[in-house]
């Protein structure tokens, strides 16, 4: 007992000796050297996370302070641990990442934080605990959208399942929520499941295949990439179907668009908002910089509910006042509209999101003191605990048809 105690005062001593060393680095005229470490990237919604991360390195005063680096190691999580490695060796301060694993990068986290270096995670979560998990998933995607799906539905109907990426945290908390939906209501079926990798081109491929096996569908329930299954049912021509999607600018123009319901399409649109990462980031530079105290926890960003009669076009390169989607000849319909929040990322912009460039003129803005804690997610966020007894509860929409 005496020797643990010894190591775990150890590694505080570690742990506070980084931190205060990381401080020094903008003391003495050095950047914090800060690894922004990408595992699955190639879609929009990772273009626009990574965008503003590098958008709010380049604002001042961060464009004195930072000296940001970005390493994309693909779908592998050894990869990931190794590039993990090189970044602590290099002598990372901060490291924010989309993790590939929850568990399988533990080990190489955790001697980062050993070693004093501060790890933020965005969207994808791991298990660790010396991590800081800044998520939307206990908010409840998945089992709202399906809820709101099987409203749509009157609770009968058969239906497709678009999913993420395998063996990934986000995709598997979302589809357990939805499925913990769907499973009360006998009169749904899922007829096909299928995983499109969060991306437009690949859901259009596999939702067009699943409708030549299943053309009668009514329904689909879908993760990022949802444009591309409205592009497949139109290509096949006839009626739209009753869709929940996330937040791709041309999904929720889609939503509101008078021709497009009259076809038949009707849904919502909520999802995951690539803005987590600058939170992230902007809490890490916090903390970095002693203007915030924040031990490692599991941090609920909230999640995005825009049914389609609160759809509102934006007239500026912001969301500002109610406004929630662009216009067709601003931005592509793959563009994720939730990459701006005007209450936590004011200094961004459109340009940001697309080209990673700051707005000109702009300044970091502090982050609300308050930061809300996010429930367990048990092989998600955190080993060993328990889910909170509502863990699927809804908070975004009410069961309209009885189960």
């Amino acid at each position: 007992m005496k020797m643990k105690n010894l190591f775990a005062a150890l590694a505080g001593v570690a742990m506070a000796t980084g931190l205060i060393a990381g401080t020094a680095q903008a003391a003495d005229g050095r950047k914090f050297k800060i690894y922004l470490s990408l595992s699955y990237s190639g879609n929009a919604w990772q273009s626009e996370a990574a965008n503003i991360v590098k958008a709010l390195a380049k604002t001042p005063p961060y464009d004195q302070t930072v000296e940001l680096k970005e390493v994309i190691t693909g779908t592998d999580p050894q990869a990931q641990i190794s590039a993990y490695e090189s970044m602590i060796d290099d002598g990372a301060a901060g490291i924010i990442s989309f993790p590939i694993s929850s568990n399988a990068l533990n080990r190489t986290i955790k001697r980062g934080c050993d070693e004093g270096v501060l790890f933020f995670m965005y969207d994808a979560t791991v298990t660790e605990k010396c991590a800081y998990n800044v998520s939307y998933l206990s908010s409840g995607f998945g089992e709202n959208s399906a809820q709101a799906l099987v409203n749509a539905l009157g609770g009968k109907g058969k239906i497709f399942l678009s999913r993420g990426v395998p063996g990934n945290s986000v995709d598997q908390r979302h589809t357990d929520g939805a499925m913990s939906v769907f499973k009360k209501y006998p009169g749904i079926q899922v007829v096909s499941e299928y995983y499109s990798y969060w991306d437009d081109r690949t859901t259009q491929q596999e939702t067009a295949k699943a409708l030549t096996a299943h053309p009668d569908v009514n329904g689909i329930w879908a993760q990022a990439g949802e444009y591309g299954a409205i592009q497949a049912l139109l290509d096949r021509g006839g009626d739209l179907v009753a869709m929940t999607g996330e937040n791709s600018n041309g999904f929720r123009l889609a939503l509101a668009d008078p021709a497009m319901q009259k076809k038949g399409l009707k849904g919502v649109s909520a999802g995951s908002p690539p803005a987590q990462s600058g939170y992230a980031f902007k809490l890490m530079m916090e903390i970095l910089t002693k203007k915030r105290t924040m031990k490692p926890m599991n941090i609920e960003y909230p999640l995005p509910w825009v049914p389609a009669d609160k759809v509102k076009v934006c007239q500026g390169d912001k969301f500002e006042n109610g406004c929630n989607v662009f216009s067709e000849k601003r931005v592509p319909s793959s563009f994720v509209t939730e990459v701006l929040n005007p209450d936590l990322l004011p200094e961004l912009n459109i340009d940001s999101a697309l080209n990673g460039t700051p707005v000109a003129g702009a300044t970091i803005q502090p982050l609300p003191a308050d930061v809300k804690q996010a429930a367990n997610e048990p092989g998600i966020n955190c080993n060993n605990c328990q889910p909170a007894a509502d863990q699927y509860k809804l908070t975004k929409v009410e069961a309209t048809v009885k189960p």
